[in-house]
C-alpha cells in the first residue's frame, strides 16, 4: 500500500508491549473468524476516559467488538449472563490497558483480538487498515488497490465508515490523495489529534 507519509521512528524508539512482538512476531491485532451460524452479541462493556474523550468498549467471547466515543454509542444489548462473560471482560481489560499505553506514547502495535461483525468486503478493508504501520497513512484508492478492487473506491469509503473499532482499526489514517483530511465519524479534531500523536504533524503534507 502506498503511504503518503511516515513518521521518523528512528529518532523515537518504540517500546513494545504485545505478546506476539515479544515472541518475535510483529503481527499486531488480528480479525478473528466468527461462526457463521451463531448470533454473536457483546457480552461485556465498560467506559474509560482518554485524551480524546470517554470511550466505550464492548467485547464478545471472541475478542473486542466495539470501540467508540460514548456519545456515539450504538444501542446494543450486552448479555452479561452469558457463560463467556468473563472472557469478554478480559478482552476489555486488555483493550483499556493497550489504549492507555497508546495515548502515553509507549505502544504502537495493538495485540487484543478483534471480533467485529461485518461483510467479507468490509473485513478485507479493515484488514488492510490493520496493515498500516503507526505513523503511516493512505487514501481510499490505496486500499482499493491493496485488496485488488481498484474500482471499488466508494465501497472502500463506506466500509471504512462502517468500522466499529476506532483507533485500533485505524480508519483515522485514511486521508485524501491531495493530503487533505477526509471526513471522520468522530470529527476532524479527533482525527487530527490521533494523527498528531502518531507523528503526522508535517503541515506541508497534511493540509489542516
Amino acid at each position: 500500500m502506498t503511504a503518503l507519509m511516515t513518521s521518523n521512528t528512528e529518532q523515537q524508539p518504540t517500546q513494545k508491549h504485545s505478546v506476539a512482538e515479544e515472541a518475535g512476531l510483529n503481527t499486531g491485532s488480528v480479525l478473528v473468524s466468527l461462526p457463521d451460524k451463531e448470533k454473536v452479541v457483546p457480552l461485556a462493556s465498560k467506559t474509560f476516559s482518554t485524551p480524546v474523550g470517554e470511550l466505550l468498549i464492548k467485547a464478545n467471547q471472541y475478542g473486542l467488538s466495539h470501540l467508540s466515543l460514548t456519545e456515539m454509542d450504538e444501542a446494543l444489548w450486552v448479555d452479561e449472563s452469558h457463560p463467556s462473560h468473563l472472557d469478554a471482560a478480559g478482552y476489555l481489560s486488555q483493550t483499556e490497558l493497550e489504549i492507555r499505553q497508546y495515548f502515553s506514547g509507549s505502544r504502537e502495535v495493538f495485540s487484543v483480538p478483534l471480533a467485529p461483525q461485518g461483510t467479507e468486503f468490509q473485513k478485507q478493508v479493515w484488514q488492510a487498515l490493520l496493515e498500516l504501520s503507526h505513523g503511516e497513512y493512505c487514501s481510499y484508492s490505496d486500499i482499493a488497490q491493496k485488496i485488488n478492487r481498484p474500482k471499488a473506491v466508494r465501497a472502500v469509503g463506506a466500509a471504512n465508515g462502517a468500522n466499529r473499532i476506532a483507533i485500533i482499526i485505524p480508519c483515522h489514517r485514511v486521508i485524501g490523495k491531495n493530503g487533505q483530511l477526509t471526513g471522520y465519524a468522530y470529527g476532524i479534531d479527533m482525527k487530527r489529534q490521533l494523527l498528531g500523536l502518531e507523528g503526522n504533524t508535517d503541515r506541508k503534507t497534511i493540509l489542516f
